[in-house]
């Protein structure tokens, strides 16, 4: 049950041609990402938490429009391992975030355009819970970069956190991924904003 996931095992989709289920399953309903829906860099105004559940969950599933293949756009992808949904990552134009444009962090030392939507974002990866620790973020931080690139980017940017061998980091704080799994794709650093944040990105 533990054992590493090499990324060509797993089957990633376009969040509107998964169902609604399958998406709730890879969330949860009690840790972080159960509480976040992915809300965070979409929330302008308040703190993501200020909604109630239910209406972050609500803005969630109205954002991937799953279900609905046909739809013009999604706010992700799901991967999928043995026909089991088992992660997600939150990738997009990075105008679509709005709370992303207003924070200070990926912008500090830099001279950008916010509303290039010509450049898009990673900004979550996330594991299933029982489904953690077996490599599935490798897999699916690499599935966004020809996801984005296909559907129009000059470039994709990501803003993970610095890990160190033997010092625990929290899912909340990893949320973005570690410096490492970009690095890996190609991804150049641009910035280091904080000491555990970086800047990465990848031109196309």
């Amino acid at each position: 049950m533990n054992e590493p996931v090499p990324p060509e095992k797993l089957d990633v989709r376009p969040a509107n041609e998964a169902s609604w289920d399958d998406v709730s399953a890879v969330f949860g309903t009690t840790d972080y990402p159960g509480r976040c829906q992915c809300q965070r860099y979409k929330t302008v105004g308040h703190h993501w938490s200020a909604a109630p559940p239910e209406e972050r969950a609500a803005r969630l599933r109205e954002q991937t429009a799953c279900g609905d293949p046909g739809a013009e756009a999604t706010s992700g992808l799901v991967a999928y391992l043995e026909g089991e949904p088992v992660g997600w990552a939150a990738v997009e134009p990075r105008t679509a975030y709005a709370g992303l444009l207003r924070t200070r962090v990926p912008w500090t030392g830099r001279r950008e355009d916010k509303a290039d939507d010509g450049v898009w974002a990673v900004t979550c990866l996330l594991t299933r819970r029982g489904f953690r620790r077996r490599g599935i973020t490798y897999g699916l931080a690499r599935a966004t970069v020809p996801y984005a690139r296909e559907r129009g980017a000059r470039a994709l940017e990501a803003y993970p956190m610095l890990t160190a061998p033997g010092v625990e980091v929290t899912w909340g704080e990893l949320h973005a991924g570690s410096r490492q799994v970009f690095a890996e794709l190609g991804f150049t650093e641009v910035n280091r904003p904080t000491l555990r944040r970086v800047v990465m990105r990848i031109d196309f």
